[in-house]
């Protein structure tokens, strides 16, 4: 069942971070007046916002993006229960048992990933498996290329809870990038949902 044009508009600015009227009616294939309408109903229900941006000769763009409670929409997995489980972790067994969990999962990742990988011969190809083992475990993710530079980029973290109260799972990841795409590329994250991003971006380079 296709799902109603307000959830796709808040889907749609989830991946794209901002948005304008006109992109969305474009993209989503509706009209621009039907676009408006749902835009001005989401903004009226406190989903998204609006910001309007001068862009040089003409008339200020007016762009929208989700909102706290937009964001919502897309929740953490499990997120109460995980973190009470770290926090007891590190209660009860200490910052080195934390470490620990930690590493045991890094390291099942690694293998996982590095089994669905062992067939590719190039860094696209690598991309474009990652992306859907990390959008079918929640990420949302997808890769793009600019110049000579790519951008790995998670649209979403369904494990946000637990990596705030540890961020030792945001560094665990960085890791496990930068060893599955090779020792010949540089991977560094250009952006956090833990900072304050809308999204995290890893930015991959020679």
């Amino acid at each position: 069942m296709k799902k109603p044009a307000a959830d796709r508009i808040l889907m749609f600015l989830k991946m794209r971070g901002e948005a304008t009227s006109l992109l969305i009616s474009a993209e989503l294939s509706i009209t621009k007046e039907g676009a408006r309408k749902h835009l001005l109903n989401l903004a009226e229900e406190g989903f998204i916002q609006p910001s309007v941006k001068s862009e040089g000769v003409g008339r200020p763009t007016t762009y929208y993006t989700l909102t706290e409670k937009g964001l919502a929409q897309f929740p953490d997995t499990h997120a109460e229960v995980t973190v009470e489980i770290l926090k007891s972790v590190k209660k009860l067994l200490g910052e080195n048992a934390l470490e620990l969990l930690i590493t045991d999962r890094e390291k099942n990742t690694h293998e996982r990933y590095e089994k669905a990988l062992s067939r590719t011969k190039s860094l696209e190809q690598r991309l474009e498996v990652l992306t859907e083992i990390r959008s079918k475990e929640g990420y949302m993710a997808e890769w793009k290329k600019e110049g000579e530079e790519y951008f790995l980029i998670e649209n979403h973290c369904p494990i946000c809870a637990a990596a705030t109260e540890c961020q030792g799972f945001c560094r665990a990841e960085l890791s496990n990038f930068q060893s599955l795409i090779g020792k010949e590329y540089r991977v560094e994250r250009v952006d956090h949902i833990i900072s304050g991003g809308q999204r995290c971006v890893y930015k991959i380079s020679q």
